[in-house]
């Protein structure tokens, strides 16, 4: 392949290849998948991740499987104890309040885990000061691996439906949880064996121990429930690491974005919890300011989740989206956020890039500075070979995949949005004529007025640090950050945002 996105070294870590790749949206999906994975380990189960709660179900949509615990700690006791040979290791982020007080979830429940010796559970704290580990992966036997923005905790459960007060969100952290839509992905062959070689890595950098890979085997570890959208396809993982003792900077993930938004011909599709990030916005704006640029769509939660990441991640998001608004004079840009049926908001954890028919990619990084400099994250991406082998096929599911997340946001089919586009010529064409005004929809979102002090939290990065030394120890120092005057042009302003993040 020839002058494409993904190149080994700049905007990915290494390219594997997979014969069976599935894109898993929403929890109930994942966490269904997920239980039958790992009933099918044989050797080795290792899981990455930002939080775990040992307490949540992880079927409930139907019956659970029949004679299996259905609480995760429960479930992982359970299948050691049935297999002797089989090791389970789990690394989580440590929770550095202190460090970082934006961040935080529920308490890890260990009571259950302490009855064997064969699951191994550490905290990870080997990161810079602010930063934290924020990739999600879970390697079954170097055969089978999931990557994307799922964690294993409470408050990710719900199906595509996003019901309204569904009793089904329920968790033991004694809250009914809010409608909440996420994806990540599955990946088999040597690309769950490079996965698998990512995450050791991790292990001995927090842990000082090193883990040797499973012996080979060929026994079939695919979930049943799980329909693979791409077959025989290569993989690029991209990272970012920031710099430790044991490994250098690596921003392979803000290189992926910036390769890809300029890749585009005709559309953009972006789903992500936050925007917020100055060089991403600004590639954005460039496009936009384009005479024939590429139709762009973004998907956000209306709110941050939590007040302090509101006040940092939502007054970014004021400034940037003002800024790459006011570039859209063809008005190709629909920034939207997702309702239920019942008027509630719809929190979006899902990270997702897709650009035209031709490439595809998920994982844990949001659009933002701490994604792209400072957390430790991993991506998968997908690209249609160029200047060699025409893939159809491929081209076919990056559209499926794409076309089945609007049709769960705008609350309509795969086949109504096809007909849109054809009818209307193009992406945004479709998007304005099947946009509702009841219903399960996505609401266009305009972002409210911010203040002095807020706008100058925002351009300072003291909350979303570009790296480790960019971290600021406190609001005042981030504000003096700022305190001097800006450039009026658009474009000059958003490349010195971009230069300066």
């Amino acid at each position: 392949m020839t002058g494409g996105v993904l190149v080994e070294g700049a905007t990915i870590w290494r390219r594997a290849h997979a014969e069976r790749m599935a894109v898993i949206i929403d929890g109930s999906a994942y966490f269904r998948a997920l239980k039958e994975a790992i009933l099918a380990a044989r050797h080795s189960v290792l899981m990455i991740g930002w939080d775990f709660h040992t307490g949540i179900a992880l079927e409930r949509d139907g019956d659970a499987t029949s004679g299996v615990p259905n609480t995760l700690g429960d479930f992982l006791v359970h299948v050691v104890r049935r297999n002797p040979a089989l090791q389970i290791h789990v690394l989580r982020w440590d929770l550095a309040f202190m460090k970082m007080p934006m961040r935080g979830t529920t308490p890890l429940i260990l009571l259950n885990w302490l009855t064997s010796r064969r699951i191994h559970f550490r905290l990870d704290s080997n990161h810079p000061t602010g930063g934290c580990h924020h990739q999600k992966i879970v390697v079954i036997d170097d055969r089978l691996a999931f990557c994307g923005g799922i964690d294993t905790t409470v408050g990710r459960w719900d199906t595509g439906d996003h019901v309204d007060d569904d009793p089904r969100r329920d968790e033991p952290d004694g809250k009914r949880h809010g409608p909440w839509h996420d994806v990540t992905t599955a990946v088999d062959g040597a690309a769950a064996r490079a996965l698998g070689d990512l995450a050791r890595v991790r292990w001995h950098n927090a842990t000082g121990h090193r883990l040797q890979p499973p012996p080979p085997s060929a026994d079939p570890i695919w979930p049943c429930s799980l329909a693979p959208q791409m077959r025989d396809v290569m993989v690029g993982i991209a990272r970012t690491w920031p710099k430790t003792a044991e490994m250098p900077e690596t921003r392979e993930i803000e290189a992926l974005y910036l390769a890809a938004i300029a890749s585009a011909r005709h559309s953009i599709y972006i789903e992500s919890q936050y925007f917020a990030a100055p060089r991403i916005a600004s590639a954005i704006g460039a496009r936009l300011a384009e005479a024939d640029g590429p139709d762009i769509i973004i998907i956000n939660p209306k709110r941050a989740d939590g007040w302090l990441e509101e006040e940092a991640m939502g007054s970014a998001r004021a400034l940037l989206l003002g800024d790459i608004s006011s570039l859209d004079h063809a008005r190709r840009l629909r920034f939207a956020t997702p309702v239920t049926e019942g008027d509630a908001d719809i929190y979006v954890h899902a990270k997702v890039l897709i650009i035209d028919d031709t490439l595809l990619r998920i994982g844990s990084s949001n659009i933002n500075n701490r994604s792209m400099g400072i957390d430790t994250e991993c991506d998968l991406a997908v690209e249609v070979p160029r200047g060699g082998v025409e893939r159809p096929d491929l081209r076919a599911a990056i559209l499926d995949v794409r076309d089945t997340l609007l049709a769960e946001h705008l609350g309509t089919s795969v086949a109504t949005i096809r007909s849109a586009i054809a009818a209307c010529g193009s992406l945004i064409g479709a998007f304005d004529a099947l946009l509702p005004v009841a219903g399960r929809r996505l609401a266009l979102f305009h972002p409210p007025s911010i203040n002095d002090v807020e706008a100058k939290l925002a351009a300072s990065g003291a909350l979303d640090p570009d790296g480790a030394e960019a971290m600021a120890p406190n609001f005042l120092r981030g504000i003096r950050l700022i305190n001097r005057p800006r450039p009026k042009h658009l474009l000059h302003r958003l490349t010195r945002r971009a230069e300066t993040a």
